[in-house]
């Protein structure tokens, strides 16, 4: 459910890393400002800072990510706004390695809620790139979340990942985010690609794309120079449908 008419939280995450998280999050991030006009926030929570990478115009490194958690600092000092026009950033850096330690110390399962429900007046959507595993960070973005998309590489052990997700949600009892899985990376040459997409027939698919690999080469999102790409189209219309379905509370 949104917390309220204006802000909604989308978590990227997955149990596997390599499965094109952070693809999702600037494309989401990029459909919500551009498509839906939506005013936007990136949050990498990733230490890997793939996302910062692609499209932080400040190339200084601070090691201040964890400051937001542990101190008393306001978060809207470590915003920057992207190289994206429309999506504000709140950097990674590797102080993130430590964040799973910081979440057990301090105690306060609801802390990332708490600070996404304080953006909701300078925001529409917020959209998580998180890091990979079952980790103290999970916890709280599935407490904060009010959708986590999952990308699943339409393999066997990708797939085992959704449904270890699956199990440790089932296990861990109480209420959670809704769980969207969609299929990313998918190359429909392929028997073993073909038989996932079959077995799972209304999953949202994301193709395996030239286009989407010059993202690295060029930091931008698809719909900034491949607008028309089979690859931007499905990310678009992935977002429509996650709209409509936050919109529908």
């Amino acid at each position: 459910m949104v917390r309220n008419t204006e802000l909604a939280t989308i978590a990227i995450y997955s149990l596997k890393g390599g499965v094109g998280k952070t693809t999702f999050a600037i494309n989401l991030a990029w459909a919500s400002a551009a498509i839906s006009k939506r005013r936007t926030l990136l949050w990498d929570l990733d230490p890997q800072a793939a996302a910062t990478w692609l499209i932080s115009g400040d190339a200084s490194g601070r090691d201040e990510a964890t400051a937001i958690f542990s101190k008393d600092v306001d978060i809207a000092t470590l915003i920057r706004p992207s190289t994206v026009p429309g999506i504000d950033l709140i950097a990674a850096d590797t102080s993130l390695r430590g964040l799973d330690r910081l979440f057990f110390e301090i105690g306060k399962k609801k802390r990332l809620a708490k600070l996404i429900e304080g953006l909701g007046r300078q925001y529409d959507r917020i959209i998580l790139d998180c890091p990979p595993g079952l980790t103290e960070t999970s916890e709280q973005v599935l407490r904060a979340a009010d959708l986590v998309i999952v990308p699943v590489i339409p393999s066997p052990l990708s797939q085992r990942a959704l449904g270890e997700v699956a199990r440790y949600l089932v296990q861990r009892g109480g209420s959670h985010a809704p769980i969207l899985p969609v299929y990313s990376m998918v190359d429909r040459r392929r028997a073993l690609h073909l038989a996932a997409l079959e077995a799972q027939p209304d999953w949202p698919v994301i193709p395996m794309a030239s286009a989407v690999e010059q993202m690295t080469a060029r930091r931008k999102p698809l719909g900034a120079f491949a607008g028309r790409s089979p690859a931007a189209q499905e990310f678009a219309a992935l977002w429509t449908g996650i709209e409509r379905r936050l919109v529908r509370g």
